[in-house]
C-alpha cells in the first residue's frame, strides 16, 4: 500500500509543476513555462483561489489576450505567460495549461515597492541618441537585468547586462539600483514599448518587469505651401502589414479632410510604409500628426509636425545702420523657428532663443499672450540681406534687402498694386507731356502763320 501511495504521488507531482513568481505593484510578470505551445490545442488559464476563469480553452496560433492576461508562443515554441499592471489583489495561485497535454501551477506574490511599477514616456528625434533609466529593488543587485520590446504577438529580448549590441547598450549602477539604457542613431523602427526586467532563476525562468518605457519617435517635420499639398510618410513594423492604418491629428481622426476629399492614404505593404497626401493646405492644417496602426487598440509611436508656409511673403528694404524688427507667429506647443536660409527645410532644428541670436546684433522678445515673437536686428549691414523664415507651425518667408538707399516696407502680395499705380502715374505724366507738346506745336504754327502773313503785306 505504501508503494502504491508513493507511486501515485510521483505521477501527480510529475504532471503538474509549480512555479513561484514575484511581481511589483504597477509592474508586470513574464514567465517561461518551458512547455510547448501546441498551435492546434486549446489553452487555458484559471485563478485557483478564489476560482476564476481568465482564459477559457482558447485556440490561437501564437497569441491569446484577455485584458491584462496574455499567453503567447516564443521563438523556441514555448508557452509564455504575461500579466500586466499587477496589484496585490493578483497574489495567489493560478493554473495554466494546454488541454489534454500538460498544466502548471503558478504562485504569484505581488509586493509593494516605490522603486518599481511606474511607466514613462520618452520622445526623441530620428537620428539622435536617447537614454532612459529603470530603478530596481535592493533584492536584485546581483540578478541579471534584461530589456524586452513588445511586438504585435511577441515580446523579444533586446538586450542583457552581459551582452551589448550595435546601437543598444545597458549599464547597471548597483550602488544606486539603477539600470541605464542607451540607444544611438534612433530610427523609426525603434519606436514602441520597452520593458525593464530582472531575471529570476527558480523552477523556471521568470522575469519581474519593473518599468515600461514608451519610446515615441519624432520624425522630421513636413513642410507644405498654403494652397498646395503635403505628403506624410509613415514606416511601420512588418508585423502590422495586414492591419489598417490611419493618420491622426492631436490623437483624433481627420474625418473632415476625408469628407472633403482632401486626404488620401496609400499602404505599401512590400516596403512596410504607408503615405498620406493632404491637398488644398490651409493654416488650420498645421500641427502635430501621428501615424497609427490599428491592432486591438491604436498603436501610436511615430509623430511629425506639418508646417504651413503662408502665401503672403514679407519684403523689407532697409538701409545700412538701420534697425529692423520682424514679428513671427508662434504656438506655445511648437518650437520657434527663425533662421536665414535659402530653403525652409534647412531651419528644421534651428529653434531660436534670445541667447543664441543676441551675439550678432539679434535679440528676441517673446510675447506669449499675443501669439507672436519678435526678432530685432540692430545696425544692419549688407550681409544681413537674404531670405529669412520665421514662425512655428505657420512660417512666413521674409526677403531682406539692405542697401545704402531709402527704405521701404511692403508686402510682396501688394507689390503688384504699387507697380500698377506707378505705371498709371507715369502714363498720366506722358499724356500731360504729349498734350503740352501739342499745345506748343500749335502755338508755333500760329506764330509762323502770322509772320508769313506780315511779310506778304
Amino acid at each position: 500500500m505504501n508503494i502504491l501511495l508513493i507511486f501515485t504521488f510521483f505521477i501527480i507531482s510529475g504532471a503538474v509543476r509549480c512555479i513561484d513568481v514575484i511581481g511589483y505593484s504597477g509592474g508586470s510578470v513574464l514567465v517561461d513555462s518551458q512547455k510547448l505551445w501546441c498551435k492546434d490545442c486549446f489553452k487555458y488559464m484559471i485563478q485557483l483561489n478564489p476560482h476564476k476563469n481568465i482564459i477559457s480553452y482558447n485556440k490561437n496560433k501564437r497569441w491569446i489576450n484577455k485584458g491584462r492576461f496574455t499567453l503567447f508562443c516564443d521563438k523556441k515554441g514555448y508557452l509564455i505567460i504575461l500579466i500586466r499592471d499587477v496589484n496585490t489583489q493578483d497574489s495567489g495561485s493560478y493554473q495554466i495549461g494546454v488541454y489534454g497535454k500538460w498544466s502548471i501551477d503558478m504562485n504569484l506574490n505581488v509586493k509593494e515597492d516605490s522603486c518599481c511599477g511606474a511607466s514613462q514616456t520618452v520622445m526623441v528625434n530620428t537620428g539622435q541618441t536617447t537614454n532612459f533609466t529603470c530603478q530596481y529593488s535592493q533584492d536584485y543587485k546581483t540578478h541579471e537585468k534584461i530589456i524586452f520590446k513588445e511586438g504585435k504577438d511577441s515580446i523579444e529580448i533586446i538586450q542583457r547586462t552581459w551582452k551589448n549590441k550595435e546601437r543598444f547598450s545597458i549599464s547597471d549602477d548597483k550602488n544606486n539600483n539603477i539600470l541605464s539604457v542607451r540607444i544611438t542613431d534612433v530610427r523609426s523602427e525603434d519606436a514602441g514599448v520597452y520593458l525593464c526586467g530582472v531575471q529570476i532563476y527558480r523552477d523556471s525562468y521568470s522575469y519581474s518587469i519593473l518599468t515600461a518605457v514608451h519610446l515615441h519617435i519624432m520624425m522630421p517635420p513636413v513642410f507644405g505651401d498654403e494652397g498646395g499639398s503635403a505628403q506624410i510618410i509613415c514606416p511601420y513594423d512588418p508585423i502590422y502589414k495586414s492591419k489598417s492604418k490611419k493618420l491622426l491629428k492631436n490623437f483624433t481622426d481627420i474625418k473632415t479632410l476625408m469628407e472633403m476629399n482632401r486626404l488620401s492614404l496609400n499602404d505599401n505593404t512590400t516596403a512596410s510604409v504607408f503615405s498620406v497626401n493632404i491637398t488644398g493646405l490651409t493654416a488650420e492644417d498645421s500641427g502635430k500628426y501621428s501615424c497609427a496602426v490599428t491592432s486591438e487598440t491604436d498603436v501610436i509611436y511615430l509623430y511629425t509636425h506639418l508646417i504651413i508656409i503662408i502665401k503672403q511673403e514679407l519684403l523689407l528694404n532697409k538701409s545700412e545702420g538701420d534697425n529692423m524688427s520682424m514679428e513671427c507667429k508662434r504656438h506655445a506647443e511648437y518650437q520657434k523657428v527663425f533662421c536665414k536660409a535659402h530653403e525652409v527645410s534647412m531651419c528644421v532644428n534651428d529653434g531660436v532663443s534670445s541667447q543664441s541670436v543676441r551675439d550678432d546684433g539679434f535679440s528676441l522678445s517673446d510675447e506669449t499672450s499675443t501669439g507672436v515673437f519678435t526678432v530685432n536686428i540692430s545696425h544692419l549691414r549688407e550681409e544681413h540681406s537674404g531670405i529669412y523664415w520665421c514662425g512655428s507651425q505657420i512660417i512666413t518667408k521674409v526677403h531682406v534687402n539692405v542697401t545704402r538707399g531709402f527704405c521701404v516696407v511692403v508686402l510682396v502680395s501688394d507689390l503688384f498694386i504699387i507697380i500698377i499705380s506707378v505705371c498709371v502715374l507715369l502714363l498720366m505724366k506722358m499724356i500731360i507731356l504729349l498734350l503740352c507738346l501739342g499745345c506748343i506745336r500749335k502755338k508755333t504754327r500760329s506764330v509762323e502763320f502770322i509772320g508769313h502773313k506780315t511779310e506778304r503785306r
